[in-house]
């Protein structure tokens, strides 16, 4: 199979990821549809296949990873790609269409089974019985090379991709953000001079968490140690988190910057935050946008919402700068969870701030805030 082939069998198109067979189904094909402009399932597959024949080309990928399997407190983070997908097409229902054109290929969403994690977590059977129902329409001997977790689904699409275009940009659509790890493991593997700028409100740096080696707790710690340590990921908006700054920094070689120094003076703090990336060694960042380093006057839809947080403007003026003074390898915004806020206006304004991060996220590795969006 081609690589093209490969991502029509891992993924599914956009919007798609959510496996559903009744309620919320229409819901979904609807939003299906309006994604490419399309009156029928096949059409949407048509055009999704169109899409991934344009590989080559792209200047960037985009793609959904709609799962929470790997959250802690509360969920609903699965949610958030179709919710974010959504809220760009209301904004502006030509977006789609210019963002094809200009060379951001939607992959489309990695099609989670909601029990999984990671392929690394299963027994031989469950691997065995994941990838036969996962690929009824494959040989069984061919069906068992695909993994079949939404983690290592997602680093195999991304690495597929990265093979054929090694230096298109990676946007992603979370998902807890255990789903940034397989976009910066994929990255990592054509960019050795990355660095991640993160904005979070925890650290999420524990080397494992009740013995589980990926999940959003520990993606971090993962990803630091993939681009070398020595200050080469940078954790921007902590303040929840049971050690002290000295203690991460001293032990694990990260950089932080805590949400109550930049609220105190985020001039200085951009200016800190950018010369540090500059001077850690990197090419190009990857930019991991949890939607809870915001502060929750903001951003209360998401599974451990805090006070204390990061403005919206301090947030897009930092994605902004790295984009002109270092380069983005790409980007993404974790942990949107539509339907958990404290009222319907929070979820529908944590939702509206997330599609926000997206576009400037992507406006700024695609080097055009100042002559249009390109989504």
């Amino acid at each position: 199979m081609t690589p093209a082939e490969t991502l029509a069998h891992l993924l599914r198109p956009a919007g798609g990821g959510v496996h559903l067979v009744s309620t919320g189904k229409a819901e979904q094909e609807a939003l299906q549809r309006s994604l490419y402009g399309a009156a029928t399932e096949a059409e949407v597959q048509a055009r999704w296949r169109e899409d991934l024949g344009r590989l080559a080309t792209a200047r960037a990928f985009l793609l959904g990873i709609p799962s929470d399997v790997g959250a802690g407190f509360r969920r609903g983070a699965n949610l958030g790609p179709g919710a974010l997908r959504a809220a760009l097409l209301a904004e502006d229902p030509g977006r789609a269409a210019r963002a094809r054109a200009a060379g951001v290929v939607d992959l489309g969403d990695v099609h989670v089974v909601p029990q999984l994690l990671h392929d690394e977590m299963l027994s031989e059977g469950q691997l065995a019985a994941s990838s036969l129902a996962l690929h009824p329409d494959l040989p069984p001997e061919v069906a068992r090379t695909f993994p079949v977790s939404p983690l290592s689904i997602a680093e195999r699409a991304l690495g597929l991709a990265l093979s054929v275009n090694p230096g298109a940009r990676v946007f992603a659509l979370g998902g807890d953000h255990s789903c940034a790890w397989p976009v910066v493991k994929a990255l990592a593997a054509v960019r050795p001079d990355l660095g991640i700028v993160q904005i979070d409100a925890h650290t999420d740096l524990l080397e494992e968490r009740l013995g589980v080696k990926y999940c959003f707790g520990t993606w971090s710690f993962h990803a630091n140690d993939l681009v070398g340590r020595r200050g080469r990921l940078v954790q921007v908006g902590i303040r929840a988190t049971r050690r002290d700054r000295a203690h991460w920094e001293s032990t694990l070689g990260v950089r932080q910057f805590w949400a109550e120094d930049v609220n105190r003076d985020p001039a200085a703090a951009l200016d800190a935050i950018v010369a540090h990336v500059k001077a850690s060694g990197v090419r190009s960042v990857y930019f991991s946008n949890d939607i809870d380093g915001t502060d929750d006057r903001w951003a209360d839809a998401t599974g451990t919402p805090e006070p204390g947080g990061l403005t919206p403007e301090f947030v897009s003026e930092l994605v902004a700068r790295l984009g002109r003074e270092v380069g983005l390898a790409g980007g993404d915004v974790m942990e949107v969870a539509p339907g958990i806020g404290r009222s319907a206006e929070g979820n529908a304004r944590t939702v509206s701030l997330g599609a926000r991060y997206l576009r400037e996220t992507i406006d700024a590795a695609l080097g055009r805030r100042d002559a249009g969006p390109w989504i």
